[in-house]
């Protein structure tokens, strides 16, 4: 199957870019490969994921192709409600899959290949059964999604249904507590065809209105539009439940309906069901079309409708809104068949001033008695740990602020004040204090672990002198802390995934450096033991002699800023050769300049480069700055977006200044590059500064009127201060590009806002202007690249581009 990239190019772009002589000139391209060193990193197998059981006794190694093939991404595929799915198949069109398993023990032993796994499989939807002997998963044929089974002990896979499981939404099976059976979503037998209204001649006319209510609401893709898609979702997300045995027999467990969502009770004698409603909505996605929640008996019996949501087009303005009713219904860990659930005291509304935002209820099983307060939030909350019927664990927070609150609760004495256990910012990285460390109990649920009167917590322990991981042990009565471990690693990271036994000093640890991948090993943290576990191997080579640093230097206002250099392998910093310069970053926003300044970044993190990444260009012979530090700041009452284009080009100058001081670097060969947001700041960049000789721009949005309601962070709308989106909009401003810019942008962008056709503007006003650009549309591809052919054709045009720009 051949499909020709469509790439557009300016003559005036000729002299840096070397493009067509004609004013506007369109080529069918073939694909093309980046050179050698590029395509050898980015081409590589990549070592499997792990997933272990809850006794680390047994894990589980999945593998995936690196890229998906452009044939993959030319299926059949149906955009309703926000959803994008194969019709034929019934699973989301964008599922990322997974095609071979093994297992093998934690202690050790060789890896067993699963077996009897069908051909040329695509997995997907893996899930360990309760008692962690089995594994479920599905696979996608052409003609449907099946059901398998693996037993671990023997490593052996069996199919247990046809390809009749409907995975369009939420996943489509739940275990049952006895691990003996599965409750499935099938396609009804009585399933009705998809409408195809291609051809039809309309019989109507479209008519949306409004009732005079405000409904500020985002740019979301993939929308219903008329009633056939109304028609065509409901046929899509309706489904039979079955009860599944592991066996092969099925048996009808409830008749069709929207099912959205399935959770069986701690003891496993109930079920909550969520099922999607009508009336659908044209404006916001299925995640806010009406929904009921019933809960259910094992026989299927309805025990008590438990939740009502109306069609929620209308929330209140502001990221500290949310809708009215009851939300984040959930069971109770550590409680048989109890749900908690939330309840908004200012109507959802931030504007309001009220002593306490939510309250939290509990409603215990049967549901015949009247729900009680368990405690209220003065911010909007956040979640809750459960412990025991003693203590819990709730968080809150205030976007406006940053702040975020931590306390522990009496979940059985409502009228005992909530204890404050953290108050801080939640962009203040370094006094970060972790989170709180759980374990299974007796329902097989995670909640709060308590050993001798103490909770513990994990921290990823960012500091102004580097990252050192960290383990504290909290009295629960004193809230007193005390480090029971850290890493103390300056050339390593030590990430502590999980405490295995509390008694013996057992930890889950993952450890990788620079040029050593990610491995797990056991840590015994009272005699300093380390037991391997996996010995993956580094699959990138070719970085494993490029120069790696961290460095640190200063923006023009005091604040501190910091990103991971590269030079090319054998760069001799004494002679200082004068080398191009890259810069990849994305920006950030922030409420105060001291958590700005802050850095995560670790010159001792594994380099595996992403199809995204600058970093393969190190290879080629430039200087790469990623990830630089690109904070925009908003103090007090001031938005971050008031001054967005000064900050940015003060980021930039700063960085670029850095890297010239050490000598390294030509600052009149310097590219910035970015995706997303990013693109968003490199065509800023261009645009209002003469610091860089080209920028690569990878699916953005840059005519901010098109996301009227708000975009990134951004609260306020364009009507109240169109001042800012006129002057954050590269589009409003292309009459002052004059510098080459490669455009990059999915051919099906899927992620709101970016819409494709926010690249081919910006091309066209670019293009009448006179600009120097090159816009490169990759087929079938959405908001992020999948497909091989595309993504080594995009290394192909970043380098083409580079090499033209920068070493010309």
């Amino acid at each position: 199957m051949k499909m020709n990239l469509r790439i557009l190019s300016l003559a005036a772009s000729i002299a840096s870019i070397g493009m067509s002589t004609t004013a506007l000139a369109q080529e069918n391209l073939p694909y093309q490969k980046p050179p050698q060193s590029i395509l050898e990193l980015a081409d590589v197998v990549r070592a499997p994921a792990v997933s272990m059981d809850s006794k680390k006794q047994m894990m589980l190694l999945t593998y995936r192709n690196t890229f998906k093939t452009l044939a993959e991404l030319n299926q059949a595929e149906l955009r309703l409600g926000g959803l994008r799915i194969n019709p034929i198949t019934n699973i989301s069109s964008s599922t990322n899959y997974i095609n071979n398993l093994k297992v093998r023990k934690v202690s050790g032993g060789e890896e067993q290949q699963v077996k009897g796994l069908p051909k040329d499989p695509l997995i997907a939807n893996i899930s360990w059964s309760p008692n962690e002997k089995k594994i479920a998963f599905t696979h996608t044929t052409d003609k449907g999604v099946e059901l398998w089974v693996i037993d671990v002990a023997t490593a052996q896979a069996k199919k247990i249904s046809g390809a009749n499981v409907n995975a369009n939404l939420d996943s489509p099976f739940i275990w049952f507590k006895d691990s003996d059976n599965l409750l499935v979503k099938f396609l009804p037998k009585n399933r009705a065809p998809l409408l195809d209204a291609s051809k039809d001649l309309p019989t109507g006319a479209i008519i949306s209105n409004t009732d005079g209510k405000a409904a500020q609401n985002r740019t979301y893709p993939d929308l219903l539009k008329n009633r056939n898609d109304e028609t065509n979702f409901e046929n899509i997300a309706s489904s039979e439940l079955h009860k599944v045995n592991v066996n092969g027999t099925s048996s009808l467990w409830k008749k069709a309906d929207m099912y959205a969502g399935e959770s069986f009770s701690p003891d496993g004698k109930l079920i909550m069901i969520t099922s999607i409603q009508k009336p659908f909505s044209y404006v916001v996605p299925v995640s806010r079309f009406p929904s009921k929640t019933v809960v259910m008996d094992m026989t299927g019996k309805v025990i008590k409708t438990v939740n009502e949501v109306p069609l929620t087009e209308i929330i209140p303005k502001g990221f500290s809104a949310v809708r009215e009713g009851k939300r984040s219904m959930n069971w109770r860990a550590d409680k048989p068949a109890s749900l908690s659930y939330v309840v908004a005291l200012d109507g959802g509304d931030p504007a309001k001033k009220v002593d306490f935002r939510d309250e939290v209820f509990q409603w215990d099983a049967p549901f015949d008695q009247a729900p009680k307060s368990l405690v209220k939030t003065a911010q909007r909350f956040g979640g809750i740990i459960w412990g025991n019927d003693k203590l819990a664990v709730i968080s809150d927070s205030w976007y406006d602020t940053r702040n975020e609150k931590t306390y522990f609760f009496n979940p059985s004495n409502p009228a005992e004040a909530p204890r404050l256990v953290f108050d801080r910012n939640s962009q203040d990285l370094y006094a970060n204090p972790g989170r709180f460390e759980m374990k299974r109990n007796q329902y097989d649920r995670r909640v709060l672990a308590i050993e001798d009167n103490k909770a513990y917590l994990i921290g990823a322990g960012h500091t102004k002198k580097g990252q050192f991981p960290f383990i504290d042990a909290m009295n629960v009565d004193s809230l007193e802390k005390t480090r029971v471990y850290q890493s103390t690693y300056t050339d390593k990271i030590e990430n502590i995934q999980s405490i295995e036994d509390f008694a013996k000093g057992d930890v889950l640890v993952q450890i990788q450096s620079k040029t050593d991948y990610p491995n797990f090993y056991f840590r015994n943290i009272k005699d300093a033991k380390l037991t391997p576990i996996t010995q993956f191997k580094n699959p990138y080579e070719g970085l494993k002699n490029v120069s790696k640093e961290v460095i640190k230097y200063q923006r023009k206002d005091g604040v501190q800023l910091s990103g991971t250099l590269y030079l090319p392998a054998g760069y001799d910093k004494t002679k200082k050769e004068k080398l191009p310069l890259l810069i990849w970053a994305y920006p950030a926003e922030f409420k105060d300049k001291d958590s700005a300044g802050q850095s995560t970044h670790n010159p001792n993190a594994f380099t595996a480069p992403s199809y995204g990444s600058f970093i393969y260009w190190a290879t080629r012979g430039y200087a790469v700055l990623d990830d630089a530090a690109f904070p925009i700041i908003g103090e007090g009452k001031i938005e971050p977006n008031d001054n967005f284009v000064p900050q940015l080009v003060d980021n930039a100058e700063a960085a670029i200044d850095a890297v010239d001081a050490l000598g390294y670097i030509d600052r009149k060969k310097v590219a910035v590059g970015g995706h997303s947001y990013g693109a968003f700041m490199t065509a800023n960049l261009l645009t209002h500064s003469k610091l860089f000789a080209c920028g690569i721009a990878r699916s953005g949005a840059y005519n901010r009127t098109l996301t009227p309601f708000g975009f990134q962070s951004e609260q306020r709308n364009y009507w109240e201060t169109p001042e800012v989106y006129t002057k954050m909009s590269p589009f409003m401003n292309a009459d002052k590009m004059k510098t080459p810019i490669l455009l990059v942008h999915g051919e099906a962008d899927n992620n709101p806002g970016t819409f494709t056709l926010q690249t081919e503007r910006y091309f066209q006003a670019l293009k009448g202007l006179g600009a120097p650009a090159r816009m490169v549309i990759l087929p079938k591809e959405s908001h992020g690249y999948a497909a091989r052919e595309n993504i080594l054709h995009l290394l192909w045009e970043q380098d083409q581009f580079l090499e033209k720009c920068l070493k010309k």
